[in-house]
């Protein structure tokens, strides 16, 4: 610590280096109060400020404590009082002096000294840490405000189909049992083309926080700007949206990346054209048999978006059956992590075809609800470690 202390006594002021310079501490001791404002004026890094206060009397005392509060206001101060003028203490206490020390007659509480200025420097940057963690939670939040801003809450479905979907943040919860609120990169958004068809998409870019979140932005921007007949070849515009994402510092810089599902579903003719790039395959649930299976397999995912320009990428056509629902979903959902035995498990396509399978008779909308539901009691409490969207759509 470095220790600037004002005393009035040489002979204790002697001991008090000898206690007080020890380990990596450097004290710097002085009578003088012109002395002690200019070294607490100078260009020193001071950890706490030792002073008597009934220094050369109490009035001077409390000056010179107003001084140095103001020259440095970060830096805390600790009082040393006679038992006789505690009651003294209670101007300087309500004015910001730290601590104090009672100071008898033999000399007792200099054992007490480096303790309570320890106590005192670490309170200080306890409440800095406290500080700029609200900081951060406050600039977390709004980056989740940010992010939640583009995520649609009224979808709009074709004639024969249904549309729900839903985004959830992580949810970590910590000592105490403190939930934490984390930003993320996961990304929905539905829209319906001139022609009726719909769109569907579903991203989640690498991490958490605010680069994730301007990943997703950026995405998100490109997407609603190429409005043109380049959205009906799926394989086309992820192409297109991976080479413009690449151009993006914020997107693959340090190894970003986001994964993407993006479909076009025509309900005329029930064919949802869909192009993976490294996201998960979408699922379909044929509700007659109860019959749940992955539409493709891992060879139709291509490469995550915005690390390599020239990637080229593949559409897939799958045929939605009558009665069927079709799920697509980031892997926050699927890697929700249980610990049932003592070993840790994935929710995972088991879990997901699960809770599908028992609500294959209610709503989808009862169905979405069982999804998050199932996997976030699966965690036992700890919550998803990340951020979830799921699009559920049924063709009614």
């Amino acid at each position: 610590m470095q220790i600037l202390v004002l005393w009035d006594d040489p002979d204790e002021a002697e001991l008090l280096q000898l206690y007080l310079d020890v380990d990596d501490n450097v004290v710097e001791i002085t009578s003088e109060t012109d002395r002690v404002l200019k070294l607490a004026a100078s260009p020193h890094d001071w950890d706490v400020v030792l002073l008597c206060t009934d220094w050369p009397d109490f009035d001077a005392a409390y000056q010179t404590f107003q001084q140095v509060s103001q020259v440095i206001p970060d830096c805390p101060i600790v009082g040393c009082c006679r038992p006789d003028a505690i009651y003294r203490v209670a101007q300087f206490l309500t004015n910001g002096l730290r601590s104090y020390v009672i100071r008898d007659d033999a000399g007792d509480f200099m054992f007490l000294l480096h303790a309570t200025l320890d106590a005192a420097v670490e309170a200080v940057r306890a409440e800095r840490e406290r500080l700029v963690s609200m900081k951060l939670r406050q600039e977390i939040e709004a980056v989740r405000k940010l992010q939640e801003s583009i995520i649609p809450t009224n979808l709009d479905s074709p004639d024969g189909y249904e549309v729900v979907a839903r985004y959830e943040t992580s949810q970590i919860r910590v000592l105490g049992g403190h939930p934490v609120t984390m930003a993320g990169g996961d990304y929905y958004d539905v829209f319906r083309l001139p022609d009726d068809r719909m769109v569907v998409v579903v991203g989640d870019a690498s991490g958490h926080g605010m680069r994730a979140c301007m990943s997703i932005m950026t995405m998100h921007t490109l997407i609603r700007m190429i409005r043109s007949d380049e959205y009906r070849d799926t394989a086309h515009f992820v192409t297109e949206v991976n080479r413009r994402l690449c151009e993006q510092l914020a997107v693959h810089d340090d190894g970003g990346f986001i994964t993407l599902l993006y479909g076009v579903l025509q309900p005329n003719s029930h064919e949802f054209e869909w192009t993976s790039a490294g996201h998960p395959l979408p699922v379909l649930q044929q509700c007659s048999a109860n019959e749940i299976t992955n539409l493709g397999d891992n060879s139709d995912g291509g490469l995550p978006l915005g690390i390599d320009p020239t990637a080229t990428y593949t559409a897939r056509c799958s045929q939605i059956p009558p009665g069927s629902r079709l799920l697509l979903y980031t892997d926050g959902l699927a890697e929700a992590l249980g610990d049932p035995d003592g070993s840790h498990h994935e929710f995972g396509f088991d879990g997901i075809q699960k809770s599908l399978r028992a609500t294959v008779t209610e709503p989808i909308s009862s169905a979405l609800q069982s999804l998050f539901g199932n996997s976030s009691a699966f965690t036992r409490g700890h919550g998803r470690h990340d951020d979830t969207s799921v699009v559920l759509i049924s063709r009614t």
